[in-house]
């Protein structure tokens, strides 16, 4: 349940949650048009503040929204709403909309785009799903095709994932794979996806559709450390089935292991060693880097 007294950035000021409100003119409620980040804070430090906001800024430019504040100004506000809600652990979603304007689809009719950023908590998957794994399945949704809007684009429009999920819900549960056109892997609704197998490491390409994630590069930097070889290929749900050891990756799920696909155990139907070292070495990560908040 949200804290009632949460501060949420709004537009350049912190103001109580019970006031942060938009408006129903805006065309990110309108159209799902803006984009978004979500960022972990671990331990009094944002995770990959600089790669989030990189992030940010490169969706945006994409779909040609002008950010009305400077990078500096936007790492200012994240890090300032943090520490408004003495947050040492949990979660951000920084929100860009394309802003108020007519009820047409004409973007240019919306002066200046809106900022929100949020300082919370957030739990994607029950705490035993850590030390038992989740159950995928096979989602008859597919991601959009990279021609009509590229996975490296966080927007707002979510309604693909979310039909997604409600798949994942009605067979019972916790994640499921998502296919591009072709009939390749692509990611999760809403997680990267790793699969091992004989001692190597695979993840699909970022040109199946997957996106780009920023735990998905920190853990492929923690596997890299750990003297392993990570490959980027084109990934079959066959790699899955007959993989040894599989596990999923996201801001808000962290590592998290995956042990059943399409009612088929994964190896041994339990999470891999290998799984959870990376999980132990990116916990430490997480916990001793990142961007310090200048708590009051």
């Amino acid at each position: 349940m949200a804290n009632s007294s949460l501060l949420i950035y709004l537009d350049g000021k912190l103001v109580p949650e019970s006031e942060a409100k938009i408006s129903v003119f805006d065309h990110g409620l309108l159209y799902g048009d803006g984009c978004f980040e979500g960022i972990r804070i671990y331990n009094g430090r944002i995770f990959r503040l600089t790669e989030h906001l990189v992030r940010l800024y490169e969706s945006a430019r994409s779909i040609c929204l002008n950010i009305p504040i400077s990078f500096q100004e936007m790492e200012k506000a994240t890090l300032d709403t943090v520490a408004a809600n003495q947050l040492r652990d949990g979660y951000i979603r920084l929100v860009v909309t394309r802003g108020v304007g007519s009820l047409g689809l004409n973007p240019y009719q919306c002066p200046k785009a809106s900022i929100f950023i949020i300082a919370s908590g957030i739990t994607l998957y029950p705490a035993e799903k850590y030390e038992t794994g989740l159950s995928l399945i096979t989602c008859a949704t597919r991601r959009p095709a990279s021609a009509a809007l590229s996975p490296q684009v966080k927007s707002l429009n979510y309604l693909n994932n979310i039909m997604a999920k409600i798949e994942c819900i009605q067979a019972g549960c916790e994640e499921g794979i998502m296919l591009n056109e072709q009939g390749y892997v692509a990611e999760c609704t809403g997680d990267n996806i790793f699969i091992l197998k004989n001692g190597q490491i695979y993840t699909p390409t970022i040109s199946s559709g997957a996106l780009n994630g920023i735990t998905r590069m920190a853990v492929m930097e923690v596997i890299r450390e750990m003297g392993l070889v990570v490959h980027e290929v084109t990934m079959t749900r066959h790699d899955i089935y007959t993989a040894d050891e599989c596990f999923l990756t996201g801001t808000a799920a962290e590592v998290i292991p995956a042990v059943q696909y399409d009612r088929r155990p994964i190896g041994d139907g339990r999470p891999g060693q290998t799984t959870l070292q990376i999980i132990a070495k990116f916990k430490a990560l997480a916990n001793s880097t990142g961007t310090p908040v200048p708590y009051a």
